[in-house]
């Protein structure tokens, strides 16, 4: 292989990982809108639903900041406090053939 053929296959992998993440950014877009077109059909088509259950358009940045706190403290005493402490004891084992290297498999001179 050339330095040539080394670039070329460089680049040419270089340029389709960033082709398929524009791929995915488009299609988790597309996604994204076709979910809010549903909703919003659902929505008109159904007049019975309340309007503070419909879609909310504008939710204060203190109430998402609110929100996210909330939760990162409740997720966060889920897990118990360690002491930190790693204690590791000695155990003395008795000789054991099993784990003996003298006798293994390359070992062929008796």
């Amino acid at each position: 292989m050339t330095w040539g053929d080394i670039l070329t296959s460089s680049l040419l992998g270089i340029v389709i990982v960033f082709v398929a993440l524009a791929l995915l950014v488009l299609a988790f877009n597309l996604t994204g809108s076709i979910s809010v077109r549903r909703t919003k059909r659902r929505i008109v088509k159904n007049p019975d639903i309340p309007n503070d259950a419909k879609l909310p358009t504008d939710i204060p940045a203190s109430e998402i900041a609110a929100i996210a706190m909330a939760l990162h403290l409740f997720l966060e005493d889920v897990h118990d406090k360690e002491s930190n402490v790693l204690t590791i004891k000695r155990i003395e084992r008795r000789y054991s053939p099993w784990n003996s290297k003298i006798y293994g498999i390359n070992n062929l001179n008796r």
